[in-house]
């Protein structure tokens, strides 16, 4: 799978770009906007499925499926959006991205039944799936190379933003509507915004590039990309795992209002929008493995305690947490993009990453799930902070090549 960076063209030579601010802003404001919609509308279920699952008489078994049900959809999508974007377009795949995810969100909203939510989701999944590699090559070819590394880092801050926003977007929208309602305003909102990009977006558009399979065929033998694999998932799982069945975990097993639980899970994120310069700097200063193997320790331990706690000191160690886990990915990334040649690096990530979704943000919650309907939850997630605090000593058996 080519580098999604290979598919754009040379920013300073063939196609100068204008450096007015106002330029470099609105594509950067465009990308940001949808990337967050485009996270949000994946995991703002999340905060809302104890009032879904008392609306709809579900299980929290059949809760958790709705993670993996969507991540399969955004696995089997990223895989494959370089068909689509060689075929019609960064410009044309962002947008309907954008559109499609929101017109299936809107009509998961409007589902009255188990399979038709389901069928929603998938769809979601799917089509919020193409977003990020052209987001990504889209953002790359409208702002100056001197300023990719600040683009990036706004950009980036969409996931960390909507994992703080979507339970006060939940909540405060529950005070005049029903929960399928949040979803048809959500759904609808993407919408409006797929079709503002696509009509006032006015970056470089061009044609992505289609994976080559046989690129893959190199990497299958690295042991550190199956460690990789490994410890990406891990990651996931104790971050987005953990977040998406939360609410449902702390309503059902420690009786807390939805309003409770999601107030308490935003307060918990606040502080991790700055967090990732402090990890930045401790992977500086004490080198990849060991930032790798301290972050995943402290994650494993914490998400180990969401299940062992109770009172005080589980609202404690629920702030602790995301604090740890979203450290995970600085380091984790930096790691990635030095596994194997140069050749093969982007292979590597391009892999890497929606199996690490699929497995951390689709099958660990709804392995979750499904304890929590045997009577297991805390169970849950007792054994995902097992398996996590498992994989600290993983970080040290990686081969890195030099970042040439």
């Amino acid at each position: 799978m080519k580098n999604i960076n290979q598919s754009r063209p040379d920013n300073n030579i063939d196609n100068p770009i204008d450096d007015t601010i106002l330029s470099q802003l609105m594509p950067l404001f465009f990308l940001t906007s949808i990337f967050f919609l485009n996270f949000t509308i994946r995991i703002i279920i999340s905060p809302l499925l104890p009032t879904i699952l008392s609306d709809m008489n579900l299980t929290a078994n059949q809760a958790g499926s709705f993670f993996l049900i969507s991540a399969t959809g955004y696995f089997i999508s990223i895989l494959c959006s370089g068909f689509v974007s060689s075929k019609i377009r960064h410009k044309k795949t962002i947008a309907f991205s954008a559109i499609a995810s929101g017109i299936a969100f809107l009509a998961t909203g409007l589902s009255q039944d188990l399979l038709s939510m389901r069928i929603g989701l998938f769809i979601v999944g799917m089509s919020a799936g193409l977003y990020l590699p052209s987001g990504i090559a889209m953002l790359t070819s409208s702002i100056n190379s001197k300023n990719w590394g600040k683009a990036m880092g706004v950009h980036e801050m969409a996931p960390n933003l909507s994992f703080l926003l979507a339970p006060i977007i939940c909540e405060g929208l529950l005070l005049w509507l029903s929960w399928r309602s949040v979803l048809i305003v959500v759904g609808a909102t993407s919408i409006l915004l797929g079709i503002s990009f696509y009509k006032f977006f006015t970056g470089k558009d061009f044609p992505g590039e289609a994976p080559m399979l046989k690129s893959f065929l190199p990497i299958v033998v690295m042991p550190s990309f199956w460690m990789m694999i490994i410890l990406f998932s891990l990651g996931v799982t104790g971050g987005l795992g953990v977040y998406s069945l939360l609410p449902l975990f702390l309503s059902s097993e420690h009786g807390m209002l939805q309003s409770q639980a999601n107030t308490l899970i935003t307060m918990s994120r606040i502080l991790t929008l700055p967090t990732a310069l402090l990890i930045g700097w401790l992977t500086d200063r004490f080198g990849l493995k060991p930032t790798l193997a301290l972050v995943l320790l402290l994650t494993g331990i914490s998400t180990l305690f969401i299940g062992l706690a109770s009172d005080r000191f589980l609202q404690i160690v629920i702030f602790c947490q995301p604090l740890f886990s979203v450290c995970f990915f600085p380091p984790a990334f930096a790691a990635l993009s030095n596994i194997g040649s140069k050749e093969t690096r982007n292979v590597v990530i391009s892999f890497t990453i929606p199996i690490a979704f699929l497995l951390g943000g689709g099958v660990a919650p709804n392995a979750i799930g499904l304890l929590g309907e045997k009577g297991f939850f805390s169970i849950g997630f007792i054994a995902a902070g097992v398996l996590i605090l498992s994989g600290a000593i993983i970080p040290f058996f990686l081969k890195l090549q030099k970042n040439t």
